[in-house]
Parts: C-alpha cells; sequence; structure tokens
C-alpha cells in the first residue's frame, strides 16, 4: 500500500481552563488554532475553580473542534487520528476532552492517541522552528510546572530537575496576591516589573545542593510576602513594581543559571522554552542574553504557543503516530502522569 504523504492530526487540549482544539499537518504546520480562555471567569475567584473549569469545557467544547475544523478546511474524515491530553492536569477538566476525543475517535473509526500535556509544551519549539530537533536541554516553566528535561529524541525524555514545592507561575500568582496584583499573577508582574527597579530588594536565589538541578520557590515566595508584612509592621512604603522586579529577577536568574549548567553538562548546544511562564518577557530576554554569550541556539515558542493550545498536542501526536503509539478506547485521564510514562 503507497504511503500517505500528508498526515493530518485533529488534537484537544482541555488539561485545565482552556478548551482548545487544533488541526496539525505533518506535526510542524498549523492549520487551524482555536482557543477558548476563561481567565475572565476565573480571575472572580482569583483561581482556576476545577468543578467551573470543567463545566465550561462541556459547552465549549464541541464549538471549539467544529471550528478547529473549519477554520482548517479539513473534515473529520480527512484526518488521520485523534490527539488528545490525557494527563497531567485538572481530573475533571481533563475526562471533558479525553470522552470527546475517544466519541470522535469511535465514531469516526481514527486512531486515539493520549498525549503528555508537558511533552506538548516542550513540541510546540517544533511548530514555528522547522528546522529545531533533538537532541537539546528543555525548560519546562508554567502554573504547575517546572521541569528541566534533557530531550534525547523525539518522545525520549529524561528528566534531570523539578520543583520541589512551588512552582515558578505558582509563585508568580502567590506573589501578585501578596502585593495586590490580582490574578493571573505571570503577566501582571512580568508588566509591573518593568517599571520597578530589579536590585531595589535582595531576595534570595535558592540554588539547593551544588549538584541539584531541582528548583524550589517557596523560600522566595515567603520572603516576599515577610518582607511585604515587615514594611507594613514598620509603616514602610511598599512599591509593588520594586517587588516584582526584584522577585522576578530572583526567579530568572536561577532558571537561567540551571538550565545553562545542565546543557553544558550534557554537551548540547541547543535550549528550549516551554510553558505559560516561557511567554515571560524577562525570561525571555535573559534566556537570550546568556545563551548568545554562551554560543548556544535557543527556541522560544511565540507567546501564543508558550499557553496552553492544541496546535502543540497535535504536534505531540503526530511523533507518537509516527512511532506507531495507538490508545484503546478504555484510556484514562491521569491528573499526575509523569513525563515519559505511558
Amino acid at each position: 500500500m503507497e504511503e500517505k504523504k500528508d498526515i493530518m492530526i485533529l488534537a484537544v487540549e482541555s488539561s485545565c481552563d482552556e478548551t482548545a482544539a487544533a488541526v496539525v499537518k505533518n506535526g510542524r504546520e498549523v492549520l487551524s488554532n482555536v482557543i477558548s480562555s476563561q481567565i475572565a471567569l476565573h480571575t472572580l475567584y482569583g483561581g482556576v475553580v476545577p468543578e467551573i473549569a470543567s463545566r465550561k469545557h462541556i459547552e465549549n467544547i464541541d464549538g471549539v473542534i467544529t471550528q478547529a475544523l473549519e477554520d482548517a478546511g479539513v473534515t473529520l474524515e480527512e484526518i488521520d487520528a485523534i490527539g488528545v491530553t490525557y494527563g497531567p492536569g485538572l481530573v475533571g477538566a481533563l475526562l471533558v476532552g479525553l470522552a470527546e476525543a475517544k466519541a470522535l475517535a469511535y465514531a469516526a473509526g481514527k486512531p486515539l492517541i493520549g498525549v503528555h500535556h508537558i511533552e506538548g509544551h516542550i513540541c510546540a519549539n517544533y511548530i514555528e522552528h522547522k528546522d529545531f530537533t533533538p537532541p537539546y536541554m528543555a525548560l519546562v516553566v508554567s502554573g504547575g510546572h517546572s521541569h528541566l528535561v534533557y530531550v534525547s529524541d523525539y518522545g525520549k525524555y529524561e528528566i534531570l530537575g523539578r520543583t520541589r514545592d512551588d512552582a515558578a507561575g505558582e509563585a508568580y500568582d502567590k506573589v501578585a496576591r501578596a502585593i495586590g496584583m490580582g490574578y493571573p499573577g505571570g503577566p501582571k508582574i512580568d508588566a509591573a516589573a518593568k517599571k520597578g527597579n530589579p536590585d531595589a530588594v535582595k531576595f534570595p536565589r535558592v540554588y539547593l545542593e551544588e549538584d541539584s538541578y531541582d528548583f524550589s520557590f517557596s523560600g522566595l515566595k515567603s520572603a516576599v510576602l515577610n518582607y511585604v508584612n515587615k514594611q507594613k509592621m514598620l509603616g514602610e512604603k511598599i512599591v509593588p513594581e520594586d517587588i516584582a522586579a526584584s522577585f522576578q529577577q530572583s526567579v530568572v536568574e536561577v532558571l537561567v543559571n540551571k538550565t545553562i549548567k545542565a546543557a553544558k553538562e550534557r554537551g548540547v548546544k541547543k535550549i528550549a522554552l516551554a510553558g505559560g511562564v516561557a511567554s515571560n518577557s524577562a525570561l525571555r530576554e535573559k534566556m537570550q542574553q546568556d545563551c548568545e554569550k554562551e554560543g548556544f541556539y535557543l527556541s522560544i515558542p511565540s507567546p501564543i504557543l508558550c499557553t496552553d493550545n492544541a496546535a502543540m498536542i497535535g504536534c505531540a501526536a503526530y511523533y507518537e503516530y509516527i512511532a506507531g503509539v495507538r490508545d484503546g478506547l478504555d484510556l484514562n485521564a491521569n491528573p499526575s502522569l509523569k513525563l515519559g510514562e505511558r
């Protein structure tokens, strides 16, 4: 049988508070990428409310998938496989996307491919950088994850470091709340930091043991809270922009320094950023500067591909598909799925 030239993947992502669907051709060409965000809704509560997220996914998912197929100009019959995030994430939210993807796969007689959410974030780098290939060092930073991952080949991941407590994005949200900026913390602190002095407050840089690539941001978060409380008790002025800039500089320095060190140790010359916090302007800037100085090639997806989206899931599903991975209709959501596990 003659091999089909183009492989079309319909991808579904619903791991947190974005309902997303995309059609991706041959792993790197995005024909459509539809995202329905719930951010305005969850802002009222200062963070994502899982039950509300699940209900909104149920309301939005049919329309988002229909739109993705329409935008791509393809029918379900022309799709080769359906990729879907099955972990990690909020279990109720994951189940909505998974149930939808299974129903479509069953009804249309298409293969089902479960995708790891973090693998999706890493694969976002292949979409805009067509020549970018493994091996490389990937720094994955988002609301729930801080991972330093050695990518030796497509689908082959070795986690060198992970967060021991708060993920970077989580720390951003908590600090933003403490200095009265509200939710979502990442973009608000990033914007405020541009107006502040990053050397105004000396916050700690936590590197842990000498040979460790793990991250820890809870001590830094506590240091910010203690500083704010102390200033209030003394009746001193609090400058939120200075606190934001000083906090951000501390986070960014640790993330960049650990990534560069790991890349040197593994002897790779390429570094990739991934995850929601990868859209942070200070992190992008410092990583770019240090990579240029040290002679590393840096890949960073556009901000729209850093936050949760289905195009990245379609890209990851493509590489699983050509590697022969197929999942049954008994595939279940796994909220604590580890990278590299199936």
